[in-house]
């Protein structure tokens, strides 16, 4: 008897200290499902950064007017396809941020027009400047802006270069975060509803109900995307205006992303409608409703968020791939895909190469959204770790 309640020899598995992110086992056994899910994402680095990169997108849509030097609707034709300005910070050996002027030449043998420095004129650059007036979060009259030229009447500052119409291709890229960022959530609560709805029906309903749901989600599904996409998008009134274009998107951009969320609640509904609660919820006479949406669905929530968060990068690559192919948002709506319609020339790119730029902020925002979305994915099974 003594034998059995001695120590164990020192260097076994119980003398090795656990890992420092793992959790305490009675914290662990009576965590809720969330914090599971908590503990399971902090695990995950990659998934970290990018959701701190993901919120950094979304803060620059929300602060657009205010972090873009100049609003959406500026331009100057004497500045068309302007080269970036580089800022300088020092002037004469004091610091005095500034960008020197632009100068535009005319090639006499191609008759090309060109821009040169001009380190004669200096167009002082500031914080806090004062410029043209917006509502901060639509609500908050300002007039001032994190960066932009002191004295506007010197000359505009392009830090990025200018596009065909001689506008900021900066404030452009801000300002069109605030569109393309908004038409991926919008777009995506529209597909969570159908989704839910009608893969929740399949799911709980079954027979024969659920088989022709399922044959009309094959048929969407066995439809091109982008031939789809274009084929409804043809039906909106050309006369319509750029915010009933904008629900006109989001609207038919939803009518295909709907599928996959409905199979994947049509799955997690086939897989708990045996389970003992619910079989007691309806033996309590709660209706089909009430059992669906107040018993059955909560218990997958996590599951639905981590594919809500896989969503969102694929409607915006979607409304950037219409825009550029003219079917989308148009001008004057400002979209990273209207911004990169002008890419659709050779001519323009390898005259303005920096007309690419928008590009940029679509990569970043999918790559960082997919890795936040693998983090959510896998950490909305915690048990499976």
């Amino acid at each position: 008897m003594a034998e059995s309640l001695a120590p164990p020899p020192a260097g076994t598995a119980l003398d090795e200290p656990p890992h420092p992110d793992a959790p305490e086992t009675g914290d662990l056994a009576v965590a809720s499902q969330w914090q599971l899910m908590w503990q399971a994402f902090s695990r995950h680095k990659v998934a970290k950064v990018c959701g701190v990169i993901t919120l950094a997108i979304y803060l620059v849509a929300l602060l657009a007017p205010f972090l873009a030097p100049y609003p959406g609707s500026f331009h100057d034709a004497d500045y068309t396809y302007a080269p970036p300005q580089r800022l300088e910070l020092f002037d004469e050996g004091s610091f005095r941020p500034h960008v020197d002027g632009l100068i535009m030449t005319q090639d006499p043998a191609t008759l090309e027009l060109e821009f040169e420095r001009d380190p004669s004129t200096t167009i002082p650059v500031g914080l806090f400047v004062q410029g043209a007036e917006y509502k901060l979060l639509w609500l908050i009259p300002m007039d001032r802006h994190l960066i932009g030229p002191i004295d506007p009447e010197i000359g505009p500052v392009y830090l990025l270069g200018a596009d065909a119409s001689g506008r900021d291709l900066l404030s452009q890229i801000i300002h069109g975060t605030t569109v393309s960022m908004s038409l991926g959530l919008v777009g995506v609560f529209f597909s969570l509803i159908l989704g839910v709805v009608i893969g929740g029906i399949s799911g709980y309903v079954g027979g024969r109900l659920d088989s022709a749901i399922q044959r009309l989600m094959e048929l969407i599904m066995s439809i091109p995307t982008i031939p789809l996409w274009m084929a409804l998008f043809a039906a909106v009134p050309p006369s319509w205006g750029p915010l009933q274009r904008y629900f006109a998107l989001t609207v038919v951009i939803s009518l295909v992303g709907w599928v996959g969320m409905a199979r994947e609640v049509r799955g997690k509904f086939f897989a708990v409608r045996g389970e003992e609660y619910v079989q007691a919820a309806v033996a309590d006479g709660c209706s089909q409703q009430r059992v669906m949406f107040r018993h059955m669905l909560p218990s997958f929530t996590s599951h639905i968020i981590a594919n809500l968060s896989l969503s969102i990068p694929a409607i915006i690559l979607a409304e950037t791939g219409l825009s550029f192919l003219g079917l989308g948002l148009q001008a004057p709506t400002v979209s990273w895909g209207v911004l990169l319609e002008q890419a659709q020339s050779v001519r323009a790119i390898s005259t303005a190469p920096w007309i690419l730029l928008p590009g940029i902020p679509v990569v970043v925002t999918v790559l960082a959204m997919n890795f936040l979305g693998d983090g959510i994915r896998d950490a909305a099974d915690p048990y499976s770790n």
